[in-house]
């Protein structure tokens, strides 16, 4: 069974990726007249159900992209619209992260962390619910 790699818990060293679309959702978020730093626990809510809804709306149009209605035969799967959703999605997700105050090192240390716990879940047969398990994260 694949573990996870503990020796990438460290902050990332190079510039990646990630820490490339955060600066450019940055850019585009500010573009758009939209600052994310140093927010008020009253802002931080306003923006969290801003991208809570946008990601929502995505879902929506990205279920569009996928022949779901059973009863239709005129349906087929438009996958290149679903790769576009799945890039929107992507902007909201990231500037909601943002809006959290979180940096690419941290949604990276976060998620390997939180992958950790879901393998220790599926381990032990994940029989009952435990938020303990997270609070660390």
């Amino acid at each position: 069974m694949r573990k996870p790699n503990r020796g990438s818990l460290r902050a990332m060293d190079n510039p990646d990726q990630l820490r490339e679309l955060f600066r450019m959702q940055q850019a585009l978020n500010e573009r758009i007249g939209v600052k994310l730093g140093n927010l008020s626990d009253e802002e931080k809510t306003h923006w969290v159900l801003q991208y809570s809804r946008a990601m929502s709306q995505e879902i929506a149009e990205l279920t569009d992209s996928v022949p779901w209605k059973w009863w239709a035969k005129y349906q087929k799967l438009d996958e290149q619209n679903a790769r576009v959703e799945v890039v929107d999605l992507f902007h909201f997700l990231i500037s909601l992260a943002q809006a959290l105050g979180m940096s690419a090192d941290d949604v990276f240390e976060a998620y390997v962390k939180k992958n950790e716990v879901n393998f220790q879940r599926q381990e032990s047969g994940y029989s009952e619910k435990n938020e303990e398990d997270s609070r660390h994260i």
